[in-house]
């Protein structure tokens, strides 16, 4: 269903690392998601019953596009990203009907499901650099995330230092912690259920 290829295009790689290189505080890391990151995050999913995805902060939609492949005909899959030039690549490349691109910010989620008429989300996906956010701002994604979940739904967070997880801890009751070595550079991940 999903119109695009799976590994990243030469297009694609290049405006992942010209924004990093432009907004370094928004990017965690110069090159997309490493396959094993994306297969070690998504085997927490139970692809059969999720239906309402979100993604905070897909760049180039390197991991949107393994979830398209993967999620049900009838799921719907929200990204809110904050950058205008990954917003507008992923209009312009990823033709699924059942992606929706948000312009704006993780900590207003709950205004982006409303607007497509949904309630709560199954699973939120989040790469966005929380140690590089103003604690506020994390803050409020945190809890806005929490207040999205369905009571069985699941936050899947991957990052590339701590700093989440003390805002993770207060806001949810259960976390697992994992690691995942093949990436660059290897990535904490962190499965947090309300």
């Amino acid at each position: 269903m999903t119109q695009t290829r799976n590994r990243p295009r030469p297009s694609q790689t290049w405006l992942f690392a010209r924004n990093f290189f432009k907004h370094p505080m928004m990017l965690g890391s110069v090159i997309p998601s490493s396959r094993f990151l994306i297969d070690h995050l998504l085997a927490q999913v139970d692809w059969d019953r999720a239906k309402v995805f979100v993604e905070y902060g897909p760049g180039v939609g390197t991991i949107t596009r393994h979830v398209l492949k993967r999620m049900r005909p009838d799921a719907k899959m929200i990204v809110v990203e904050t950058n205008r030039d990954f917003v507008n690549f992923l209009r312009n490349t990823v033709t699924d009907p059942r992606l929706h691109v948000v312009h704006g910010s993780a900590a207003d989620v709950r205004r982006a499901l409303s607007d497509l008429g949904l309630g709560q989300a199954d699973y939120v996906i989040s790469g966005i650099p929380f140690s590089t956010l103003p604690p506020e701002v994390g803050e409020a994604v945190i809890r806005a995330t929490r207040d999205v979940l369905y009571p069985e739904g699941q936050f899947l967070v991957y990052q590339f230092s701590r700093a989440v997880q003390p805002g993770l801890e207060r806001h949810f009751r259960h976390i697992r912690t994992d690691f995942e070595p093949l990436n660059i550079p290897p990535a904490r991940l962190y499965y947090c259920r309300p």
